[in-house]
């Protein structure tokens, strides 16, 4: 058995493509995607949700592992793409929650909501108006058969 294990890692690791899917150099950044996915997701959600001290750490993080991927030996490709991703995904979240706490966007947020909210309101009125006339209309002409 212990043969048989040795000599497929042998024919692994003879193969540079096989070899590379099967290293920390693929996997390590592979599933550290799933961070800068979350970033570029989280860009369409409210922006008050955002806390600024994390994203700042994430920042940090990724600076830090870009420069590392390029300082080790063989250069990590995978590993700078992906926190490239990150870099650029959180620094879209930190202008967003710079612009929403520090810029005037939680009041331009609360403006656009009440806006929307007076349309609607706008909106169901007009529409019980119209529910209204036509009940109303309805007993007219109930009670003119009844009086004729």
């Amino acid at each position: 058995m212990a043969a048989a294990v040795k000599a497929l890692n042998a024919k692994i690791r003879s193969n540079p493509a096989l070899d590379y899917f099967c290293s920390t150099h693929f996997w390590g950044p592979a599933s550290n995607f799933g961070i800068p996915i979350a970033a570029v997701m989280d860009t369409r959600k409210d922006p008050e949700i955002i806390s600024g001290r994390m994203t700042c750490a994430l920042l940090g993080y990724s600076s830090v592992f870009m420069r590392y991927s390029m300082a080790v030996t063989p250069k990590n490709y995978l590993l700078f793409a992906m926190h490239f991703v990150n870099f650029g995904a959180q620094s879209t979240q930190l202008y967003r929650f710079t612009d929403y706490w520090y810029m005037g966007g939680k009041d331009k947020s609360a403006a656009n909501k009440a806006k929307e909210g007076l349309a609607g309101a706008e909106g169901a009125l007009a529409d019980i108006k119209d529910s209204a006339k036509g009940l109303a209309d309805e007993a007219k002409k109930q009670v003119d058969k009844v009086t004729r």
